[in-house]
């Protein structure tokens, strides 16, 4: 089943986001390989697709897991949530309706 994975950063974690990036990436692109991955990216803090020093509010995921448990599991150990960029994440089922 598809998930979706919502995390708002913490203030002031751009530095901690631009340390821990390589690492996030790396476990989103095994997804990616895996075919789970339906899309992800970061939420630019203001309205520009860069928002340089403004940086994000937060990420979202959506992706194949077994179940909830193992969304929210996969979550938690994400390298930006070890890293103290996320101060909330929310992990919920998610059924894509479109694009077909």
């Amino acid at each position: 089943m598809l998930y979706m994975i919502y995390a708002e950063d913490a203030p002031g974690s751009l530095e901690k986001r631009l340390t821990a990036r390589p690492a996030h990436l790396e476990r989103l692109q095994a997804l990616q390989k895996e075919g789970r991955l339906v899309l992800a990216g970061p939420l630019p803090a203001i309205d520009s697709p860069d928002p340089g020093p403004a940086g994000f509010s937060g990420s979202m995921i959506v992706a194949e897991f077994a179940s909830l448990v193992d969304a929210r599991e996969w979550a938690e150990h994400d390298p930006y949530s070890s890293a103290g960029v996320y101060a909330n994440v929310t992990v919920k089922p998610f059924k894509k309706v479109l694009p077909a």
